[in-house]
């Protein structure tokens, strides 16, 4: 009976924090201009990275990383091409010692060629070689020419070819309570860049997933830092599909004036012309930074309003920054 008391008590407690937690992030001076509403000022509750998140997210990396050391096979070798947790490798190379642990990564094309938005192309090769993570091996025998190595997690099946690189610990990200998440805030942050790619060249993106993005260390990111994804409407009237709805003939049949889009202007008749540059920029998502390199940093979407886009823009947010720390 007294433990029962103890887990109603321990429940209500966690009940009163939560809402404590909720009612701080509700309250703050609204900026000047806005008034707050669940619309414009909803609370985000954050998706935490989970050590498979951080581990297994991938990267970007400006060059192409030494390839002296890579996997040759397995066991089961040539029955058996993919490896997972628990399995027998063999590693090509010199330089092992009995008890070390590699991470194999795995240099990562696009068989599809198609952009996912302008200029794509051009800037992942100005970005630098996409990176997946596979997993972690650790050496148990260096007296053949190949090392034999034990799989001690697997993001995916490790195949032969794959790269391997010594294994370095990672940061784990803090917990990030409730917030208020400004939708229409202006630009201003000092830190800015692009989603390059989404994780596996996904384009169309969701809370859990991961994103990697042309902004590294060299500008001051760090693991744990939180930025917006951030999108105008003029990318909208860029892209192939969504572009078809401004395009639209009609928006109500029964307007005597029927409205242009802008810069499609030879289409209006005598309506008003909506000019798509002036409306506001809207905040779509929060990432958090699970990895950086000098030049890129890999992020984790822990919020989304709306699908985030490769392609969309992406800001340092100051405001969870400060509440975070």
């Amino acid at each position: 009976m007294k433990k029962i008391g103890l887990l109603l008590l321990f429940t209500a407690t966690m009940g009163w924090a939560q809402a404590a937690d909720i009612a701080a992030a509700s309250t703050g001076v609204a900026p000047e201009g806005t008034v707050v509403t669940t619309a414009n000022f909803p609370i985000q509750r954050v998706q935490m990275p989970t050590y498979a998140d951080v581990y297994c997210a991938g990267f970007i990396n400006k060059q192409v990383l030494p390839e002296a050391h890579f996997i040759a096979g397995g066991l089961e070798t040539p029955t058996t091409t993919k490896f997972v947790r628990g399995d027998i490798v063999y590693l090509q190379g010199t330089g092992y010692t009995a008890g070390a642990e590699y991470e194999i990564i795995r240099a990562l094309r696009d068989a599809n060629e198609y952009e996912m938005y302008p200029g794509q192309r051009k800037l992942m090769k100005s970005t630098g070689q996409p990176y997946m993570e596979v997993g972690r091996v650790r050496i148990i025998d260096t007296r053949s020419r190949a090392a034999v190595a034990s799989v001690e997690y697997s993001c995916d099946p490790l195949n032969p070819g794959d790269t391997a690189i010594p294994f370095a610990e990672k940061t784990m990200v803090s917990f990030h309570p409730p917030l208020r998440f400004d939708r229409f805030m202006p630009s201003g942050s000092k830190v800015t860049g692009r989603i390059v790619m989404g994780k596996d060249f996904d384009s169309v993106l969701g809370t859990g997933q991961k994103i990697y993005m042309n902004v590294g260390a060299n500008q001051g990111v760090k693991v744990g830092d939180y930025f917006r994804a951030v999108r105008s409407y003029e990318a909208d009237l860029h892209d192939p599909v969504d572009s078809l709805s401004f395009k639209a003939a009609i928006s109500e049949d029964t307007q005597a004036k029927q409205p242009a889009i802008d810069p499609n202007i030879l289409t209006r008749t005598n309506g008003p012309v909506i000019h798509v540059r002036d409306l506001p920029r809207r905040a779509v998502g929060e990432i958090v930074v699970i990895g950086t390199t000098p030049t890129t940093a890999t992020g984790m979407i822990v919020f989304a309003m709306e699908d985030v886009h490769a392609g969309d823009d992406v800001e340092i947010d100051d405001q969870s920054l400060a509440k975070a720390q």
